[in-house]
């Protein structure tokens, strides 16, 4: 069972993952090796799945952040889901039920870039395109 701790535990590692037990120990009033095993516990039981690092996509030259919903032409999603793992400027794809078959998101260098990316995705449907102007979170 995940208790209040558990959950205060994951929220500062969601804020910075190199975090030090000792110094989450500190904020939830355990000691460090608690922090530790109670951090294992979750890993264990899947609830943390993965650590990663947040990078500035802009930074390294890809200005252009672009939220694409695709509208499948056919039931071949098999497909489009090998597209998609092969395809690196596609940073988050979701397989989503409402408006569209998948949500996803592209980091890009150039509108040239952005051009050549929704060609390939024409092959597999329609699209719909919003471009983002800030990240605000």
């Amino acid at each position: 069972m995940i208790d209040a701790t558990d959950l205060a535990i994951i929220k500062l590692l969601q804020e910075n993952s190199r975090r030090q037990w000792k110094e989450i120990g500190a904020a939830v009033h355990l000691t460090g090796q608690a922090v530790a095993a109670r951090v294992q516990a979750l890993e264990d039981a899947g609830v943390i799945a993965a650590y990663s690092v947040l990078v500035d996509a802009a930074k390294l030259g890809k200005p252009l952040t672009a939220f694409i919903t695709v509208f499948m032409a056919s039931a071949d999603h098999a497909a489009f889901r090998t597209f998609l793992a092969g395809e690196a400027r596609i940073t988050a794809a979701h397989r989503v039920s409402g408006d569209g078959c998948y949500w996803l998101r592209a980091e890009l260098a150039s509108h040239d870039d952005l051009n050549t990316l929704l060609e390939q995705i024409l092959r597999h449907g329609n699209y719909r395109l919003h471009l983002s102007i800030d990240r605000i979170k």
